[in-house]
């Protein structure tokens, strides 16, 4: 049985699908979009909807189809783009009503994790990056562009380098060539959770075409400006995004100009493991935003503030110069707090400038995000007033940079009701007095009903006939309606000209209620008309400012972190750290942020840090489970990080020498889903830090070597210090069980013991959270275990065996003094004594055995059942 043709429709919505077949294609049909198909039934999965079906007369060839009304289009497309799937819009580009036949239709935009910009789809606390990667040899090229703000970056990595950056950034969406897509680097990031790509042409990642893409968006010949060479290789992935924001938005992208080379050499870099350790921005254990050192700094009060901050954390500075800069704004600020306050009290009532401009110049503003930019610029002289004359380099520099762009301002306060609709095409957008014709529409539409009656009073007045009046349908319009004695008697005007005989009654118009007519029947719909071309006239003439506007929402967003940061020291004590170029970690009372701000003030306890070439550079802290160890190294590292972004950090007093690279290796978790043991997991992470850390760089370590064997670990502990302190010289604290590596102190310059206080009396002990100089003699493990809730059978039982091995710990004449002699001691006690209960054949025989009563043939064949004994 042959198909049956397609109907115009369909066959239109054939076409519009074969433009881009894996999108799920939104297709206007009236107050609703429909999906037919394939895109139905995935759809209705996504969206939790209906599936029905298209002329069902047709049996199997039934088409299936589920749709939506018109306005839940962006609820249902957050549905879609969280669920990973691309969306095409298709609306309808003619007026129905004016049109004979099928209405055309097109495609407006292809909506896309990377490419979002509408606000009730991003959150407005995070950045939504697009990102893509191109790579040749050993080098790749990466950009990526936030298109609700227009931000647009470049960097030149080493493919070893790509992971960490792509964690930092963590796209929503990755283009990357349709010849990469075996590449080894590729699958290693498909690996990482919530990692999307798209595949792409590869023509679009071709040098010559990428060049062209990005001069053609700039207006330039040359990228030489930004400080970009032509031939970069990053510049091949930059085309490539501009290339595909193109085929997706079918809109200007005129908020887009500036590209940014970003150098991993101005910021401290940080692998994503010590992110993931340090729990910068989501916790370690549920990945949250609450409880990570982003959610207890962040006292921004703009959304834009609080995605700047997020970089500053994630991003901290290795230039002095540029980190005191920050430092001086915020000093000013702290010891301010009249100024603090109330920049902090103007900028609560902005709203995000940044993702407003960019909807207005990609077309997308409603009439409420005009009104709430123009309410963020009228914000601005105030800003701008209260940072005059400031002392702070940071803040007469911003002051400067504030541009109040007052015809903006006034075009939108001017054009706009106070309280704007949502909808752009149903009226009530217009303030009064803006527009003479618009008004006489308006006048015209409210008060065709009085006219009306004040024509009917006059026409009877005129005529003399009581019983006229004059009425209105949709067929014939208005008129004039007389009944038929009336009529005969000829008491009709002249002027009066026939239009319609009903029943009883003869009906007419004259040119003046025809004219009124003209004006009134279509008032409504001429003027929600017009209203709409005034607005699209607006949101064109706002958006040609659009890059003012960014760069506006850009310098809230820095005076928001800076007031922010500020009130963050004023409110929890912190101290202006001295940032310096000597290798050295001085802190006096030291605390964890995190913690320090959820327990109860005073309830932390602070600890001092010194690490320097002087005073010794790695720190070996030795102690109990629960005493504290991971907590102190963390917040060494937290410090670190703070004082780098340009912030105060929470200590009495600070001298931090800047830290090129920081590691932290604090914690491991299973990747057996990968095939990687947690002590594989734990030997690459440390294999990172000896091969990749510097003189300059900050190490902590957790722990290391306690996945393994006894002997394994200790050794290679031991191994790992011993690196450490004679190759790589950097500042570094190393927590460890391994009692034994305190001995290193004695034979390397630069190791310092230290452990964590413990008080001791009667059989109870109390750990005190402070570091003490010298190593730990025990680690008090049934304790802990009593604490953790081990039942009382089984750590009476263990203070057995432990008594047992304590009584057996005999000298080894056979090894040196020192840590290993007595690891290989603890280790033979501990063998014997758990396999002391049982029979041991080849014990029992040597034990038995009467040595000098034996014959040298009886020696042998003891000697032959021995080694039988012995496997």
């Amino acid at each position: 049985m042959a198909d049956a043709p397609l109907t115009p429709m369909m066959q239109q919505y054939r076409e519009l699908k074969a433009r881009d077949p894996d999108a799920i294609l939104l297709f206007r049909m009236g107050d609703f979009y429909e999906m037919f198909g394939d895109d139905a039934v995935r759809a209705s999965a996504v969206l939790g909807i209906a599936v029905t079906t298209r002329d069902r007369d047709k049996g199997d060839q039934a088409v299936p189809m589920a749709g939506f009304p018109h306005p839940a289009l962006e609820s249902y497309l957050a549905k879609i783009v969280q669920a990973g799937l691309r969306a095409a819009v298709c609306e309808q580009i003619e007026d129905p009503k004016l049109v004979k036949g099928l209405v055309k239709r097109d495609v407006v935009r292809v909506v896309t994790p990377g490419t979002l910009t509408e606000e009730s789809l991003l959150d407005p606390r995070s950045a939504n990056y697009l990102a893509a990667v191109v790579e040749v040899g050993t080098r790749t090229g990466l950009a990526w562009v936030e298109l609700s703000t227009g931000r647009f970056s470049l960097a030149s990595l080493l493919r070893t380098e790509l992971a960490d950056e792509i964690a930092r950034l963590s796209p929503a969406e990755t283009l990357v060539s349709e010849l990469s897509v075996d590449a080894p680097w590729l699958r290693s990031l498909r690996a990482q959770p919530g990692f999307a790509v798209t595949i792409r042409p590869s023509w679009d990642f071709q040098p010559e075409q990428a060049r062209k893409a990005l001069f053609d968006q700039f207006g330039v010949t040359t990228l030489e400006g930004f400080g970009i060479d032509d031939r970069a290789l990053e510049i091949q992935a930059a085309g490539a995004l501009v290339a595909y924001l193109r085929e997706t938005q079918k809109a200007s992208l005129g908020h887009i100009t500036r590209l940014t080379p970003y150098r991993r050499a101005d910021v401290l870099t940080l692998d994503e493991t010590t992110r993931r350790s340090l729990e910068l921005v989501r916790t370690l254990r549920e990945g949250k935003r609450e409880g990570s050192l982003l959610q207890v700094v962040d006292r921004t009060v703009t959304p834009m503030g609080a995605r700047l901050l997020a970089e500053y954390v994630t991003s901290p500075l290795t230039s002095i110069d540029l980190i005191e800069e920050r430092l001086g704004a915020v000093a000013e600020l702290v010891n301010d707090a009249t100024l603090r306050g109330e920049l902090r009290e103007t900028l609560g009532e902005a709203y995000d400038l940044e993702r407003l401009a960019a909807r207005v110049a990609t077309g997308r503003a409603n009439p409420r995000d005009l009104s709430a930019l123009g309410r963020t610029l009228a914000l601005l002289p105030r800003i701008k007033a209260r940072l005059t004359a400031r002392r702070s380099h940071r803040l007469s520099r911003l002051e400067a940079a504030v541009e109040l762009c007052p015809e903006v301002r006034s075009s939108i306060e001017a054009a706009l009701v106070d309280d704007p609709p949502l909808t752009i095409k149903e009226g009530g957008l217009i303030r009064p007095g803006y527009h003479p014709e618009l008004d006489r529409l308006r006048s015209a539409s409210t008060e065709g009903k009085s006219w009306i009656a004040r024509y009917q009073a006059d026409q009877i007045r005129r005529t003399g006939i009581a019983g006229l009046k004059v009425g209105f349908n949709n067929v014939f319009g208005y008129y004039i309606e007389i009944s038929h004695a009336q009529a005969q008697r000829g008491e009709v005007p002249a002027d009066y000209i026939r239009k319609q005989t009903v029943k009883n009654a003869e009906r007419y118009y004259t040119p003046e209620l025809k004219e009124f007519e003209n004006e009134v029947r279509n008032a409504d719909e001429r003027a929600n008309a017009l209203e709409y071309e005034l607005f699209t006239t607006l949101r064109d003439r706002v958006s040609a400012d659009a890059p003012r506007l960014i760069q506006a929402g850009s310098v809230l967003a820095q005076i928001d972190v800076l007031a922010a940061l500020a009130e963050l020291a004023a409110r929890q004590g912190y101290c202006r750290p001295e940032v310096v170029s000597d290798p050295v970690f001085e802190v006096e009372a030291g605390r964890h942020p995190v913690l320090d701000a959820l327990l109860p003030h005073g309830d932390f306890v602070p600890n001092d840090t010194k690490l320097s070439p002087d005073d010794g550079g790695l720190l070996l802290i030795t102690g109990p489970n629960m005493a504290g160890k991971s907590t102190y190294i963390r917040q060494v590292a937290l410090i670190a990080i703070m004082a780098q972004m340009g912030s105060f950090v929470p200590a009495r007093r600070a001298r931090i020498g800047v830290v090129d690279r920081l590691f932290a290796r604090v914690g491991a978790t299973d990747e057996l889903s990968r095939g990687q043991s947690t002590f594989m997991v734990e030997m690459t992470e440390t294999a990172n830090i000896l091969n990749n850390a510097t003189s300059q760089s900050l190490v902590i370590l957790d722990e290391i070597g306690r996945g393994t064997s006894t002997f394994d670990g200790v050794s290679l502990a031991w191994a790992i210090t011993e690196h450490l302190h004679d190759v790589v010289g950097c500042r570094t604290l190393f927590a460890t069980h391994y009692h034994e590596l305190v001995e290193l102190e004695k034979t390397k310059a630069r190791i310092r013991n230290a452990n964590v206080a413990v008080s001791e009396s009667q059989g109870e002990i109390v750990f005190l959270h402070r570091i003490a100089p010298g190593g730990a003699d025990q680690s008090y493990g049934i304790h802990v275990a009593r604490l953790a809730g081990v039942p009382s059978p089984v750590l009476d039982r263990a203070r057995e065996i432990l008594a047992f091995l304590e009584k057996q710990h005999g000298p080894d004449p056979g090894l040196s003094e020192g840590p290993i002699r007595r690891k290989v001691k603890s280790a033979r006690a501990l063998q014997g004594s758990l396999f002391a209960a049982l029979p041991e054949p080849l014990i029992v025989e040597l034990r038995q055995a009467d040595l000098g009563a034996l014959s040298p043939e009886q020696a042998l064949d003891l000697l032959q059942r021995l080694r039988d004994l012995a496997g």
